[in-house]
């Protein structure tokens, strides 16, 4: 298991797949590996970390992965959950198992990512049954010092605590652009804390990730209801309570969707308790398999891109 009990120093953790979709889709797919496979992904990939490491000088440093980008536990209690990004595998006649719909060139190139990430000494941590939001979730409740999470996924605000030393790195543009999100951000923007940003979100929704929300519920109308009753079971108390400020069609709403809110904070909540592996999170000071990483940069032609890299660690 993870020990961070002396852990005082900065870590960072990566949403490593938002990252590298925003960087298959932000990198011209004309990059191209000595043999024509596209490494737009992995090459993107590797500026964004040199850019955050620069940038932000962690100490320690994890690229969290999706072993399970839709655990069933999830899916049990809400069966809509990612539904909308399921591809059914019929091609090969399978036995109705599902695969994530990902970018044809982009499939290929995460095992390459992942070598290379193995190669350099980049921690990478992927836990089956749970995402890599659980994962970060995780690692974060377990930090004893400050954590900067990377993300483009606004679920993982729900982390934000500013008396922890916990934010949100969120990019707007690249990496180059990042939306530091710290509590003020949070309360300016949506109305809530870090705490609070779990019942804004399944209250409002998320057709994304495939999460009805309330209907009639959006997000300025939950974000009124939580400062006028603090948070959801008081809500729900104003519900059972005909003398509270709901309106009719508040009330209404609410109450019929008393299935969806009983089972919906498990889903939209990250885990905390995931079996995190003995993993070293140090940020490594040069490559750790200099060989491997060497041949993994002349098959794939990694250039610049690589070496960029390596130089910021060294620094």
């Amino acid at each position: 298991m993870w020990d961070v009990t002396q852990r005082t120093d900065r870590l960072m953790l990566l949403d490593t797949a938002s990252l590298y979709f925003r960087a298959y889709f932000g990198v011209p797919d004309s990059v191209k590996a000595p043999d024509g496979t596209p490494v737009n992904a992995v090459r993107g990939l590797l500026e964004f970390i040199t850019r955050l490491v620069h940038d932000h000088h962690p100490d320690s440093l994890v690229a969290c992965m999706d072993a399970d980008w839709r655990p069933q536990w999830r899916v049990d209690l809400i069966p809509s959950y990612k539904a909308h990004r399921v591809a059914q595998e019929t091609e090969t006649g399978q036995d109705g198992s599902y695969t994530e719909e990902i970018p044809d060139t982009l499939s290929p190139q995460v095992p390459i990512i992942e070598d290379v990430l193995d190669a350099v000494g980049i921690a990478r941590v992927g836990v089956e049954g749970y995402e890599a939001d659980d994962v970060i979730g995780t690692f974060t409740g377990r930090a004893t010092g400050p954590v900067d999470i990377v993300t483009g996924d606004r679920d993982l605000f729900q982390l934000v605590d500013d008396a922890r030393g916990r934010r949100v790195l969120y990019p707007l543009k690249g990496v180059g652009t990042l939306q530091v999100t710290d509590e003020a951000l949070l309360r300016e923007k949506y109305g809530v804390d870090g705490s609070g940003y779990v019942d804004l979100a399944l209250l409002r929704g998320d057709p994304s990730d495939g999460l009805p929300g309330v209907p009639g519920i959006g997000e300025k109308t939950a974000a009124k209801l939580l400062a006028q009753f603090g948070d959801l079971a008081g809500i729900m108390a104003a519900v059972d309570d005909p003398k509270s400020k709901l309106t009719p069609s508040q009330r209404k709403r609410l109450d019929e969707s008393r299935p969806y809110i009983a089972v919906a904070p498990t889903v939209v909540r990250v885990a905390g308790d995931v079996p995190l592996p003995d993993v070293d999170t140090a940020l490594p000071r040069e490559a750790r398999d200099h060989a491997a990483l060497d041949k993994l940069a002349e098959r794939w032609g990694l250039g610049g891109s690589l070496q960029r890299l390596l130089t910021t660690l060294e620094r």
